[in-house]
């Protein structure tokens, strides 16, 4: 808490508890920021927040006087991240950062160094906000500034001291992490995706650049060697550069990589030295996001047999690549892959594995990405024996018409339309015999459905868990 005078110069001395910027949170004592959201002006919504129990407002138009103090600001965008940062006394100065960002692999790679670091690290992403048994869910993989400084402080107050956080290029796009610094920064890869916002490859590049641009000049950048775009993201690092991969001149060079039904293993080379590298994560494409996690870990100057014996202790991740058990006789994978390399990421492994048939439940998120949808449709239905097309986010679109376009270019014909993403999963379960592979893609953990405006409660490890109720299994 803080008094408005501290805040604001000139202001009374009433005590500021908190800061929002959605009228219907507003609590007594609050402050009331009007940004500019990508659908709606706050400044429409501030006597709501007066009669929620707004104390001040800070606005950057101009409005009839009101019953509580209201401040005036050029831009009460670039505002929020000002105020919020210096109500909450700068947390982000008192963490070490950690910044991962790429289209694929960001929640992996947070995870993993969360899990090496321990009880004094922090994580925030797509799989919520932790720090030791600590666990809430959030809707944004990065937050808006007010939510973003709020997080960072309670870490600070848990007693965390480093932060491994997802760094997403729409938060870069839309200037939420402008006055962050990072100590460690790091590429997973790029390949195209939300073009919906970024509307070029070029400008989805560049927002996942600004992350390196604001990393420290005493800091790391690890990146990914193999990358398409490393060269261009290498460009704007003004620090020291390491590199992880499969060449001879990587930082970290990983070889000699074995999948497994329960995991996979490889070896890597780390200053000349070979250490083997043991885990229950699946895919081979894990051994990438695993080395980018080892390579901070040295970073921070955790021992190299400690990475191991974590690593090797450390659980699938929920969502990503994860197995399932329910005492079926056959397998259930759950993952977030919503891009056409993610899923022929993971097609490809499960294929490797399979020893029936690869029964795939999938859809595409509404109201953005037109573009990627064929591919996406003609990459699942290449890779799998079967799929079940459905809903997934259609917000305000109709499932139907998001179908026909991931079905746009497919010639195969081994599929059907189940809109209700609950009954495509337990179409899927009901179809699958001994031995066989559902993959539910898209959603992974998630805990919300966006239909129409609205965000329905809804996860799929739910419905997978309530379907072998209903048989006595738990």
């Amino acid at each position: 808490m803080k008094k408005l005078s501290e805040l604001y110069d000139g202001m009374d001395d009433r005590v500021i508890k908190g800061i929002k910027i959605n009228s219907k949170e507003v609590e007594e004592g609050d402050i009331f920021v009007c940004t500019m959201g990508v659908t709606a002006d706050r400044h429409l919504f501030i006597d709501e927040a007066i009669s929620n129990g707004a104390s001040a407002i800070v606005v950057s138009k101009e409005v009839e006087k009101k019953p509580v103090p209201v401040i005036f600001v050029p831009d009460t965008n670039e505002e929020l991240k000002l105020l919020s940062r210096k109500f909450y006394d700068y947390p982000d100065r008192k963490l070490s950062l950690i910044g991962i960002t790429g289209t694929n692999g960001k929640t992996t790679v947070a995870e993993i160094i969360y899990h090496i670091l321990g009880s004094r690290c922090a994580y925030l992403g797509t799989n919520g906000k932790k720090c030791y048994a600590y666990q809430e869910k959030i809707r944004n993989t990065t937050p808006d500034a007010d939510r973003l400084y709020q997080y960072m402080d309670e870490f600070v107050q848990k007693g965390c001291n480093t932060l491994a956080m997802e760094a997403s290029s729409e938060a870069f796009y839309r200037h939420r992490l402008d006055l962050i610094e990072y100590d460690i920064s790091i590429l997973t890869n790029i390949t195209q995706d939300h073009m919906n916002i970024h509307k070029t490859l070029e400008n989805y590049i560049d927002c996942k650049c600004e992350l390196f641009k604001k990393t420290k000049k005493d800091g790391v950048a690890i990146l990914n060697s193999a990358d398409t775009y490393y060269e261009k993201v290498k460009s704007c690092c003004h620090c020291q550069v390491l590199t992880y991969g499969f060449q001879k001149s990587d930082t970290l060079r990983i070889h000699d990589v074995i999948e497994k039904k329960d995991g996979l293993s490889f070896k890597m080379t780390y200053k000349e030295e070979d250490y083997l590298i043991e885990s229950n994560l699946l895919g081979s494409f894990n051994a990438l996001n695993l080395a980018a996690a080892i390579l901070a870990a040295l970073v921070k100057k955790v021992p190299i047999d400690v990475i191991q014996q974590k690593i090797k202790q450390m659980k699938p991740i929920e969502g990503r690549m994860e197995s399932l058990e329910f005492g079926q006789s056959y397998s259930i994978f759950l993952d977030y892959a919503h891009t056409p390399d993610a899923l022929l990421k993971v097609l490809r492994y499960l294929n490797q594995v399979k020893k029936g048939r690869v029964i795939t439940v999938t859809g595409s998120a509404g109201g953005r990405e037109k573009e990627k949808r064929p591919l996406m449709g003609k990459t699942v239905l290449e890779n799998s024996d079967f799929v079940i097309f459905t809903m997934d986010d259609p917000r305000e679109e109709d499932v139907d018409h998001i179908i026909d376009d991931l079905v746009k270019d497919a010639h195969q014909t081994n599929y059907i339309r189940v809109q209700n993403r609950s009954e495509a999963i337990q179409k899927a379960l009901d179809m699958a015999q001994n031995e066989d592979i559902v993959f539910i893609a898209g959603k992974g953990r998630d805990n919300y459905m966006a239909i129409g405006k609205d965000y329905v409660p809804y996860c799929d490890y739910d419905v997978v868990q309530e379907y072998f109720k209903k048989k006595g299994r738990k």
